[in-house]
């Protein structure tokens, strides 16, 4: 094995995901009706809740679709990761990467090319999701746009390792679509996507904890700082960290010796 059988690999998986991405209109769609339908109805009603909101980075005050724009980032990241692994827990099984879990390149290797493949799909979706908002007059600094490149691979690789975790415990198709509710609900609704923190405190205090400590929420705060030029030192270890968990824990689920793989007969 040499470099130009992993770089071959890399792109190949990488390819055939972007192809698939562009043949499935309906995945696209749906990936981007979710958020807008936040972004255009609900938060109509939020605003009229919530008013006007004073949090950082903007330190000042915004409209409430300013604020939850990165946070509707991060749920198309957040649901792709899923669909991504959803789509690997059926190429595992009769898919493509039933092949080359069993081919020489590393298994590590093969699923962190997975990983960069759906990251880079969450990201074009992104850049589809920020034009629209665009339209509808929800601007950042235009440097934001270029800033918050190295934030969505980060954030997109997290949430794509813990879709890969879970896709290493499930066996069946069937069984993942329950498995991704009960995981992508309590993570979007206790974060700070929808909600600051200090409006979280003023209601609940486990609440905000909660909230405070889930990795979603660190991976959106370190989406909406870097969208507006500037760093959450905090937000980027907590989601470097929880990457680094997540992968190394589904790279050990996906070890046919040591993994969750060894009790289903194989990869």
């Amino acid at each position: 094995m040499n470099i130009l059988h992993f770089w071959r690999a890399l792109w190949g998986i990488v390819g055939r995901e972007l192809r698939r991405f562009a043949t499935q209109r309906e995945r696209f769609i749906s990936a981007l009706v979710r958020p807008l339908i936040w972004l255009f109805v609900f938060a109509a009603g939020f605003r009229a809740a919530l008013g006007l909101a004073i949090t950082p980075p903007y330190q000042t005050y915004i409209l409430y679709e300013v604020y939850i724009t990165p946070g509707l980032i991060g749920m198309i990241q957040l649901f792709n990761g899923m669909q991504s692994s959803l789509s690997m827990v059926y190429d595992r099984e009769m898919g493509s990467m039933r092949s080359l879990l069993v081919s020489p390149l590393p298994r590590w290797f093969l699923l962190v090319s997975k990983l960069l493949a759906g990251t880079f799909v969450s990201i074009l979706q992104v850049y589809v999701f920020l034009a629209i908002a665009w339209i509808y007059k929800i601007h950042a600094p235009w440097q934001g746009y270029l800033w918050i490149v190295p934030a969505l691979i980060l954030s997109g690789l997290m949430l794509g390792a813990l879709g890969l975790l879970l896709s290493s415990f499930i066996k069946q198709l069937e069984n993942f679509a329950g498995v991704m509710n009960f995981v992508i609900f309590p993570m979007f609704f206790l974060s700070t996507a929808l909600y600051p923190l200090w409006k979280l405190k003023e209601s609940s205090l486990p609440l905000y904890h909660l909230a405070q400590y889930n990795p979603f929420s660190q991976a959106v705060e370190l989406i909406r700082f870097a969208l507006y030029g500037q760093l959450n030192q905090e937000a980027l270890l907590y989601t470097l960290a929880s990457f680094m968990v997540f992968i190394t824990a589904a790279i050990i689920g996906y070890n046919p010796s040591k993994g969750m793989m060894v009790k289903k007969g194989g990869g």
